[in-house]
């Protein structure tokens, strides 16, 4: 049976673990050729363990780094037909005690990354007049979060910026849209108080957080045809109800 995205270029960021690994799993299962690319050097590693076309280190705050890569992608994959921004950190601290370091750092890797990878997709999409931009955001970039207020903030502008592109790009076939999970069992959310994670839970309507591969078939939704066709500039919440727009 031929995949939903069978012959598909993709590039995931942040896909040596978590939801990125699930999503470019989901992409590989459908038939797509994907690249990804981490900061974590064992990248290369995991993109033979998922059957991904290659993986690519990189620092995606590093606008030499990502230009290089999607050059590379380009490059290599003879165009590039999706872009999934799944990177990210999440550190923790109440705003009083918040340094200046710590919410520049959030700002450039949660925010200013998806910028980057943003705009260097956006020149072989447009090119080839059609394209699909996956960027992911969180919950608390819509409600805020305690101690979060950096890393709700990073997301809150990930939403507002892929709405801006959604409205300038879709006319020209390019369709960017956000997936805003809820919390997620992944190495990343591991890192935070287990005070926080417990309250979270309690408030929960499902009563629990979910899985990366509880993720991977909005993205891979949003990638299809025709499935992801009247998406524009949309924000999908798989959030275990956290958040009811």
């Amino acid at each position: 049976m031929t995949g939903m995205l069978e012959g598909h270029r993709a590039l995931v960021t942040g896909a040596a673990s978590g939801i990125g690994r699930a999503i470019a799993a989901a992409f590989v299962a459908q038939g797509a050729v994907v690249t990804i690319a981490d900061r974590d050097p064992s990248t290369p590693d995991a993109a033979d363990d998922l059957g991904a076309a290659r993986g690519l280190v990189f620092n995606a705050a590093s606008e030499v780094d990502v230009n290089r890569v999607m050059k590379q992608v380009v490059s290599d994959a003879g165009g590039l037909d999706i872009l999934v921004c799944s990177h990210g950190i999440l550190t923790q601290s109440h705003t009083t005690d918040m340094s200046a370091v710590m919410w520049r750092q959030t700002i450039d890797i949660d925010l200013t990354s998806v910028f980057l990878l943003n705009r260097a997709a956006l020149q072989p999409m447009l090119t080839q007049g059609r394209g699909r931009i996956i960027n992911i955001a969180s919950q608390l970039g819509i409600k805020g979060g305690i101690s979060l207020a950096h890393y709700a903030a990073a997301k809150a502008g990930v939403i507002a910026l892929t709405k801006s592109i959604a409205l300038e790009t879709a006319p020209r076939g390019v369709l960017a849209n956000v997936i805003a999970p809820g919390p997620i069992e992944t190495p990343m959310v591991d890192a935070i108080d287990n005070d926080w994670k417990r309250n979270k839970r309690a408030e929960l309507p499902l009563g629990r957080f979910g899985t990366p591969e509880e993720i991977a078939p909005t993205a891979v939704l949003l990638a299809s045809e025709p499935g992801g066709n009247l998406f524009v500039g949309q924000v999908l919440g798989p959030n275990s109800g956290d958040v009811m727009p």
